[in-house]
């Protein structure tokens, strides 16, 4: 897996204080993307341990309370990216116990495969579907356009609330 960029403190991308890690790979090409950079899976650096560790490390720095972690891109559930966002997402959930995951994908949660399904399943907040330019909205809290959904799960940190 690659990715393009990781943001070990942002405020930006998900509720309160986060590291976020936006990867390569992505089949929707939505018009208006703003992140089209990210759209081949070769595009950027690849993810390695050391980014794993670095990823756990910053979550649990005492310095600067984070939330969690959030995992955007490109697609984290893109083919391409599943079994490296699923080992991420299990050491995230065993070693960062009292944070919460957020994933950004176009695909609709209707839509997953199992292997994707399995890091759903593991998440606490997915926000699905792809960026529709003509639904686009600057005013939606967490998602681009109208179509796309947030979904909250209780099997994790999050509340829904």
């Amino acid at each position: 897996m690659n990715y393009s960029k990781y943001y070990p403190i942002d405020v930006l991308n998900g509720e309160g204080t986060r590291c976020t890690l936006f990867v390569s790979g992505c089949i929707h090409n939505c018009k208006g993307c703003y992140n089209q950079s990210t759209w081949s899976p070769s595009a950027g650096e690849l993810f390695t341990d050391a980014l794993a560790d670095q990823i756990i490390q910053d979550l649990n720095d005492q310095r600067i309370k984070k939330q969690g972690l959030t995992l955007s891109g490109g697609d984290p559930l893109h083919p391409a990216n599943v079994a490296e966002v699923l080992k991420l997402v299990k050491r995230v959930k065993s070693e960062c116990v009292d944070k919460d995951i957020w994933v950004w994908t176009g695909y609709l949660l209707t839509e997953l495969n199992n292997e994707q399904q399995q890091i759903v399943d593991l998440i606490d907040v997915l926000i699905d579907g792809k960026f529709e330019q003509a639904l686009a909205d600057p005013g939606l809290a967490w998602r681009g356009s109208s179509n796309q959904v947030i979904h909250y799960f209780n099997h994790g940190a999050v509340d829904a609330g």
